[in-house]
């Protein structure tokens, strides 16, 4: 008899797992997107370096702002440095990006002013400093700017360009190698001879989810149910890949072959396989040579958010990612009562609306958990724990955004 354990534990078992610190590789900034920075990147000047103009105008002693007019002694074009030095009652035209020249401290727009051959009346006066950036505004010598563990988007590009850093300290991502198993399913592009034949989508699905994670996938395509199949699919996918992941043959069926392999074949180290969960109470997970096995159901929707469950979090402390999934409270429209003492998982609609996210179950189809449609849309899972209490309408719930996987 096999003993079920509860969601939680379950992370706990998984989180257990010690895990080596990927490789470091440089990678152009552009090439790095998706990767994640592998130490801290500080700055080694201040961003700007000297008071600068923010704007065009006319760079000039605050105290001059009362004066009538003021003349204009010289012209200060960006990439420049001008020589004169603006002192009492005179002013130097100055523009957008240019050093603010020596002896100023304010530049006034050139919309709020007048000008009159070599002379300018101010019209609409402005605040001491105003318009001019200080020497490290954006950044100081020394702070750090981007932490170790972060992510690389298009902030981080910018910001490393700004350095002068083309190429940045990365981790290696982790492999992953994708399959699905079952004698009954077919893949893209073949032909159905019987009725009883489906086509596949979970492989599909979860290499997409890795690949949105930041995992080099490897895809290994369907895999028919005999034991001498599966055994060189594992052994293989474990040669090639850091997680090795599997869709069916968890069950109790007769035909459930990829829980024997694993345990009997591989003489893995089985972690877990049965847990307190809807959907996918049958998912199995194992350790064999460092590398993670996870088993998860055959129906499309219990797969695909067992993967998410499971193997994102994996990916991203393979990745050295400081990345969660996105997990937030929301406002519920109706009573959900608890059916059963397991974590459920139930897919629902999610919007922000007056400042709340709020959900509701509007088109959501009931039935198996086949039923990958009903992540269509603006989709979220509402998060109903083992120990729970009845939900009801107007209670704030715990969901998982599927929208804003990364």
């Amino acid at each position: 008899m096999r003993n079920f354990i509860s969601y939680k534990q379950s992370l706990e078992i998984l989180e257990k797992i010690d895990i080596k610190t990927p490789p470091i590789e440089k990678m152009f900034l552009t090439q790095a997107l998706g990767y994640v920075v592998a130490e801290d990147i500080i700055a080694d000047h201040n961003s700007p370096e000297f008071a600068t103009s923010a704007m065009d105008g006319y760079a000039l002693k605050a105290e001059d702002l009362i004066k009538e007019k003021i003349k204009i002694i010289d012209k200060n074009p960006a990439g420049s440095v001008v020589e004169s030095v603006v002192t009492n009652g005179v002013c130097i035209k100055t523009f957008t990006g240019s050093l603010m020249p020596k002896g100023s401290d304010t530049l006034i727009p050139i919309e709020n002013v007048e000008v009159n051959d070599d002379e300018i009346k101010i019209v609409k006066k402005v605040p001491f400093g105003f318009a001019v950036r200080d020497i490290g505004e954006n950044y100081k010598k020394d702070e750090v700017l981007i932490k170790k563990g972060t992510i690389v988007s298009f902030a981080e590009v910018g910001v490393l360009a700004s350095l002068n850093i083309a190429q940045v300290p990365v981790f290696v991502s982790p492999s992953v190698a994708i399959a699905s198993t079952g004698s009954e399913i077919l893949d893209l592009g073949q032909i159905q001879t019987n009725d009883s034949q489906i086509r596949s989508s979970n492989h599909l699905t979860i290499e997409a989810l890795c690949k949105k994670a930041g995992a080099n996938t490897i895809q290994m395509g369907i895999v028919k149910d005999d034991i001498d199949s599966i055994t060189q699919l594992l052994q293989k996918g474990l040669e090639k890949a850091d997680i090795v992941i599997t869709t069916g043959g968890v069950s109790v069926g007769d035909y459930d072959f990829v829980q024997d392999v694993i345990k009997d074949k591989l003489k893995a180290q089985v972690l877990f396989h049965g847990v307190t969960i809807k959907p996918g109470m049958h998912l199995l997970a194992a350790i064999k040579d460092g590398k993670l096995i996870i088993a998860l159901p055959g129906f499309a929707y219990s797969s695909t958010v067992c993967a998410i469950l499971y193997v994102l979090p994996f990916i991203y402390r393979l990745k050295q990612a400081n990345q969660s999934l996105p997990i937030v409270k929301a406002k519920i429209n109706q009573d959900f009562p608890r059916r059963m003492p397991k974590t459920v998982f139930t897919a629902c609609n999610v919007e922000y609306k007056d400042g709340i996210y709020q959900v509701n179950f509007e088109g959501k189809k009931k039935g198996t958990s086949a039923i990958l449609t009903n992540m269509l849309e603006s989709p979220a899972l509402l998060i109903q724990e083992d120990d729970s209490k009845d939900i009801k309408a107007g209670d704030m719930v715990d969901i998982l955004l599927l929208n804003q996987l990364k």
